[in-house]
């Protein structure tokens, strides 16, 4: 197995499919950090704590790989994904399995559509779910699907991440397993800002709702099929992200509500942060397709200074009350 994507998600999973007995290479463009997992044996940077297994080799070159390498999960964040798949151009056909969240900066495209362009012979399926990385390394019990186009790919990939800890769900709607797993991140926010700002329970759940409405809307727009987002790409993903301090998403949204600009809560979290970016090609998304998506539009506003936390969700209060369903 190869794994492309040593942050804290990659590493977790590396782990995960370590623990199953699979030998697993793990690669990412850092050197200093493959050279931290090669030399202290962990994650010191993003998963401190957890030892990595034997059978779970960090690399700096894909020539380290052997060249008869079966699969490979693609962790690195989605801004990078498509840079990241000329390196897997060295395989014949290899099947891959998109772990990031999000879609492409300035195209607004689906991950596995990118994987279809730049390597149009690969199987490609996509994991999504409620899951911490974490929690995942430190073997709490966790349940996520894999969706692929043919049930054969998805199986595939599941087989090989199953155990008692991690539990594996397959499905076949690629595009609202990726779309639940992107839109999530921009509502995660939203959430972050409203707690940051004392608003309550009330106001959170609310926002959970109505963001999970923003979502299907826009997973039909894409073909999605509504009954996804009720399972753990959806609603699962959904829920913990605004609830759980652990989420990036959810924290940057509790810096800004405290003054701080983007920045400043960038730095803070010191990681990738999906929903950044997310924000941006979501609202351009809700645009394309002539769909509202309040929520969406004033994260987005909110992330370019265009407007105040407060007046992001003041924003939202104020608009013209109207039929729920």
């Amino acid at each position: 197995m190869l794994v492309l994507g040593a942050g804290s998600w990659g590493t977790a999973l590396a782990l995960v499919l370590a623990r199953n007995r699979h030998p697993v290479y793990l690669w990412d463009i850092d050197t200093d950090l493959i050279n931290i997992l090669t030399n202290e044996k962990c994650n010191t940077r993003y998963i401190p704590g957890i030892v990595l297994p034997d059978n779970l080799i960090p690399v700096s070159t894909i020539d380290a790989v052997p060249t008869d390498i079966k699969m490979c999960v693609n962790a690195v964040p989605c801004h990078g994904l498509r840079n990241s798949l000329q390196l897997l151009k060295l395989f014949s056909d290899i099947p891959i399995c998109i772990a990031c969240k999000g879609f492409e900066p300035g195209t607004q495209k689906l991950n596995h559509q990118v994987v279809k362009e730049e390597l149009p012979d690969s199987a490609v399926a996509v994991l999504s779910g409620p899951s911490f990385a974490q929690e995942v390394a430190a073997s709490l019990p966790t349940a996520v699907t894999i969706a692929a186009e043919d049930q054969h790919t998805a199986q595939a990939f599941a087989d090989l991440f199953h155990s008692d800890v991690f539990r594996i769900y397959t499905h076949n709607d690629v595009i609202g397993a990726q779309v639940g797993g992107a839109v999530k991140n921009v509502m995660a926010i939203a959430a972050g800002v409203a707690d940051g700002l004392g608003f309550g329970a009330n106001t959170r759940s609310a926002l959970i709702t109505r963001g999970l409405a923003e979502i299907i809307r826009l997973g039909l727009a894409m073909d999605a099929r509504q009954a996804t987002f009720m399972g753990l790409a959806g609603l699962g993903d959904l829920v913990l992200t605004c609830t759980d301090d652990q989420s990036r998403n959810r924290r940057l949204g509790l810096l800004l509500a405290s003054g701080l600009s983007v920045q400043e809560a960038r730095d803070n979290i010191g990681q990738a942060i999906e929903g950044l970016k997310t924000a941006f090609e979501v609202d351009a998304l809700a645009t394309q397709y002539a769909i509202e998506m309040p929520i969406t539009e004033q994260v987005s506003k909110l992330l370019q200074a265009r407007c105040s936390p407060r007046e992001a969700v003041q924003n939202l209060l104020s608009r013209e009350p109207k039929a729920e369903m």
